[in-house]
Parts: structure tokens; sequence; C-alpha cells
């Protein structure tokens, strides 16, 4: 029962910390829609949305979506009209690149270079949304959202109707958060009071290997996975403690989380939108192995390569 209630509990804080920024902010881009402002924005980034295959005004929920999180991009999307195609795109673009300032921060907590970390999240971003709009020829169908469906702007008159159409769709929103987050943080709970991150940790060795990174890793790549970089990164700062993890397996676990974390939570945050998550998620799944691999490979040639030097050296002398 304990459990229940805690992971309640948590799910209700998050709940409230999220529906915090979700409310204003839906609130505010609804408002902000009857003004010129957005268009104003929309119109400065429109030729570089263009590349990606996304109109002008995608760009308030990219903006929205790397100042703040997920849920305010999101947001933003449901008071926009684009076809399933586009908000694939957003979606695959977001969940690699969101949160900019708060996840950023977290990795240097760790001991990352920040430059590092906004390199991969916003290169990895452009370069799926290039590829998917140059791939993909399907979506040209019009998004049908979840609950809150939109067949354009409704007839609004004056300010207080326009205020009032922003608290509504900002409290459908969060309804729609909380019947998410809630039962996830449950769940979350529970699995950590039952220690099955352990269990998890355990099962995931051979993916830690396959990923060119050593085996004490794998209880942060675990966390990091289905909780999120904040949470992955506790994990991290007391794996570094306690079972010294090198500073290489440190960058590489990092650099596979931060193009890959909270799985669960980021692709279930998509469902509203009425596009096919399982492709988000394992767009970001592949991406993340290729690029950790990668990574892992040109370090260990570059480790070698120095090696055979200081004996080639050590060796003439």
């Amino acid at each position: 029962m304990g459990m229940l209630k805690r992971g309640l509990l948590v799910g209700l804080q998050t709940t409230w910390t999220l529906g915090k920024i979700i409310f204003p902010i839906t609130l505010i881009v609804t408002i902000l829609g009857y003004t010129p402002i957005l268009g104003w924005l929309a119109g400065l980034l429109a030729p570089v949305m263009g590349w990606i295959g996304l109109p002008g005004e995608a760009a308030i929920p990219l903006v929205l979506g790397n100042v703040l999180n997920l849920y305010a991009a999101i947001g933003a999307i449901l008071t926009l009209e684009l076809t399933v195609k586009e908000v694939f795109i957003l979606a695959v673009m977001l969940s690699f690149s969101h949160n900019l300032f708060v996840e950023s921060a977290v990795a240097t907590k760790v001991g990352i270079r920040m430059s590092v970390v906004l390199a991969v999240r916003i290169g990895l971003a452009l370069f799926a949304a290039f590829m998917i709009n140059l791939f993909w020829k399907g979506g040209q169908e019009t998004a049908q959202y979840g609950f809150v469906s939109s067949s354009g702007q409704p007839e609004v008159n004056g300010w207080l109707d326009i205020a009032w159409q922003g608290v509504t769709s900002a409290t459908l929103g969060i309804l729609q958060l909380a019947m998410v987050v809630i039962p996830l943080m449950i769940v979350v709970q529970i699995m950590k009071e039952r220690n099955w991150l352990k269990l998890v940790s355990k099962a995931m060795a051979p993916f830690t290997k396959m990923l060119g990174i050593k085996e004490n890793t794998s209880t942060t790549l675990a966390s990091g996975l289905l909780f999120g970089l904040a949470f992955g990164a506790g994990v991290m700062i007391q794996a570094v403690k306690e079972d010294g993890v090198e500073k290489k397996d440190l960058y590489l676990v990092f650099i596979f989380l931060v193009a890959c974390h909270a799985v669960i939570e980021d692709t279930l945050i998509f469902i509203p939108l009425g596009i096919p998550v399982w492709p988000l998620l394992i767009i970001r799944l592949v991406t993340a192995i290729l690029l950790t691999i990668a990574i892992a490979y040109i370090w260990n040639r570059m480790d070698k390569k120095q090696e055979l030097e200081r004996k080639e050296a050590t060796y003439e002398h």
C-alpha cells in the first residue's frame, strides 16, 4: 500500500510541477496566437524550416520545446494545423532536442562539456528531420489530435473569449498529462522499491557490451533510458563514486542518454498528437546506438594508436 501511495504522490507532484509550466504556456501561446508576435518569430525561422519540410509556424513549438520542455511544445502543436508528416518530424526533432537549459545543466553536473551535449542534441534533431523529410513520402493528411482536436480556430470575439479558449485548452492539456504521468510514476516507484532496477542492470550487460562500454554503467543506462536524463545523472554521480566509472565510459553513456532517455514517457507524450509513436521510439533508439558505437569505435582506435606511439617511443630509446 505504501508503495502505491508514494507513487501516487510522486505522480501528483510531477503533474503539479509540469502543470505549473504547461498551464501558463498553453494559455499564453493560445492568446499569442491571436496576436502578430508568433507570426513574426515564425517568419524569422521560416527559411530554415523549409529545409526540414516544416512550415514557418512550426518554429514556435521547436523554440518552446527547446527553451522549456516537451509539454510546452505539444501545447503549441495542438494549436497548429499540420499534416501527419509535419507533426511526426516535429516529434522526432523534439524527442532529440528539448529542455536544453535544464538537461544540459544536468550534464555539466556529471562532468560532461555543455558544448558536447548541445552539439549532439541539436545536430541529431536537424539531421533526423532532414532525413525523414527526404525519404518519407507519406503522411500528407491533416493530423487529428487526441482529445483536443481543433478543427481550425473557433470564432472568437473579444479578449475574454480568447482567454477562455486558452484556459480550456490548458486545462485539457493538464488532464491528459495527469492520465499518463500518475500511473507511470506509480510503476516507477514500485520498480525502485522492489529493487527491480538491479535486475534491469544485469539484463542490460550484453547491450552495454555492444555499445562498447563497461558493465558498471548499466544501472545508469537503465535508469536514464527509463526515467530521464536528470534521474540518470543522479545515478551516474553515485556510480562514479561507488563503481569507479571511467571518464570515457561516462562520456559514452551520456552521449547515448542525451540522444535517448526517458523513452517511455517521452514517447507516450506524443500519443495525443495522433502520430505513429513506434517509429519515433525506434528512430531514437537506433540513432543513439549507432552514434555511441561509432564514437566508442573511434575513441578505442585513438587509444590504441596512442599506446602504439608510446611503445614505439620507449622502444627507440
